[in-house]
């Protein structure tokens, strides 16, 4: 979807109001209606609300849905964006937006600005694409949370403070990600990075460390495990490779090194990280190296020599007693990261993220990779599918369910007494206003004889 703010200038504090109206009134109406707009909005006049209304529809920032019982608006996702990118100019965290830098499966990356000219990243998250729409219909476990439509929208807001959160924290704790700047609904605004994802590595494999490369990849996997999350979506498409990594024998080159500590990449997109306590946590690890173990071996033909002699276990791959890392023995708890974050699979989760959940797991099984000759241990296995609902039991859900067999069963024994009455003519009915039968007492025996 293209973002246009062409029109963002000419909006008046009236339209952003009646628009903001529209928003909140979305949280429990599908289409909201005109009047409860006006309300929400504040405004004076029923007659300035209406303006608003039909400017905004016009530009498509809200639409009205055919042939709905009632008179009624629903946002669009130009409209959010809006919402979101005026309440990051009052922020100042966002002053201009040039061009899109590139279209992933769940988001639009665009370039952007602050008033000091500082270049930046604003990802809009896109949840529910053609692709994944694609996706929900092969999966029963999604269409039997979505046969009443999911609210894609909702799950893009989601999703984008999700992220922010992790990357916050991560970012807090010294690990390779973007510097994170400011979140507003859908929208993520981060750090810009000075190099190319690792899809284009090849094209530059004679600068760079390849075999430092491999194990400072699988270190972080190794380090992100130990506090407590697995990225599950770690490939070439979502690590950056920073251009002040490469090596030269120039002296002049701006591609010499500048920090000798610095690992040389960045790792993206972090919606779906699930915690080391979730059922599928060392599937989705073992994916992970699978997917750089693959990478380095088709594209930078580069396969580590195994050593079984070497001591050295600080890496991974030539000259280390490694050539991978293996969940069960190098994924030893050293940090609650994931508890901090509410990760998938820690804890217990509120329907909103259970929500949110089944959206992402479409993102963790949305693979392109085709399945390679690693070493016979080392193939990609698909893991079944299976209903989310039993990850997030709640005690209280068991005590609301002994309350619902009870009531089941008393209301069960009632239906027997009533159909033997019917059978036997012996018991004392009555029928109510709905045309149900009801077994009624000895007080109202007269009421009966009267009805």
């Amino acid at each position: 979807m293209k973002l246009d703010t062409s029109h963002m200038r000419y909006l008046t504090a009236e339209d952003f109001q009646v628009l903001h109206a529209v928003e909140r009134g979305s949280t429990n109406h599908e289409v909201v209606p005109t009047t409860l707009i006006h309300q929400l909005s504040g405004l004076r006049s029923i007659s300035g609300t209406n303006r608003c209304i039909s400017d905004l529809a016009k530009l498509k920032l809200i639409s009205k849905l055919r042939n709905a019982s009632y008179d009624g608006y629903r946002l669009t996702y130009s409209g959010i964006d809006y919402l979101a990118l005026k309440t990051m100019l009052d922020r100042d965290t966002v002053y201009s937006i040039g061009g899109p830098m590139g279209v992933g499966k769940e988001s639009d990356i665009y370039k952007v600005s602050d008033k000091e000219g500082v270049p930046k990243v604003m990802k809009i998250h896109r949840l529910g694409r053609t692709s994944f729409h694609t996706v929900r219909n092969k999966r029963d476990y999604i269409k039997k949370n979505a046969k009443n439509g999911v609210n894609w929208m909702f799950l893009s807001k989601l999703a984008a403070a999700k992220e922010y959160q992790f990357m916050s924290l991560l970012y807090a704790k010294g690990f390779n990600v973007p510097e994170p700047f400011d979140n507003s609904r859908h929208i993520i605004i981060m750090e810009l990075i000075d190099g190319f994802t690792m899809t284009r590595l090849k094209y530059h494999k004679s600068k760079f460390n390849i075999p430092k490369l491999y194990s400072d990849l699988m270190n972080f996997i190794v380090k992100l495990g130990k506090s407590g999350l697995i990225h599950c979506d770690f490939n070439e498409f979502n690590i950056m490779i920073k251009k002040t990594a490469a090596t030269s024998d120039d002296d002049d080159s701006n591609n010499k090194v500048i920090n000798s500590n610095d690992c040389g990449f960045i790792v993206i997109d972090f919606p779906q990280c699930i915690s080391i306590d979730h059922p599928d946590a060392e599937f989705y690890f073992k994916r992970d190296v699978d997917c750089i173990r693959r990478f380095f071996k088709k594209k930078l033909k580069y396969v580590p020599v195994v050593d079984s002699t070497m001591l050295d276990e600080d890496g991974f791959g030539d000259g280390y007693k490694y050539p991978y890392p293996v969940f069960h023995r190098d994924i030893k708890r050293e940090d609650n990261v994931d508890e901090l974050l509410q990760a998938s699979g820690y804890s217990k989760k509120k329907s909103n993220d259970r929500d949110l959940e089944i959206a992402v797991q479409t993102m963790r099984n949305y693979s392109d990779y085709e399945s390679d000759d690693l070493d016979e241990n080392s193939d990609v296995e698909n893991s079944e599918e299976e209903n989310l609902d039993e990850y997030y039991y709640d005690s209280e859900e068991e005590n609301d369910e002994d309350d619902f067999q009870g009531d089941k069963d008393s209301l069960e024994e009632e239906n027997e007494k009533i159909i033997e009455a019917l059978t036997t003519g012996v018991g004392k009915l009555k029928m109510d206003k709905l045309g149900n039968y009801i077994l009624v007492g000895d007080d109202d025996e007269e009421e009966v004889k009267n009805n």
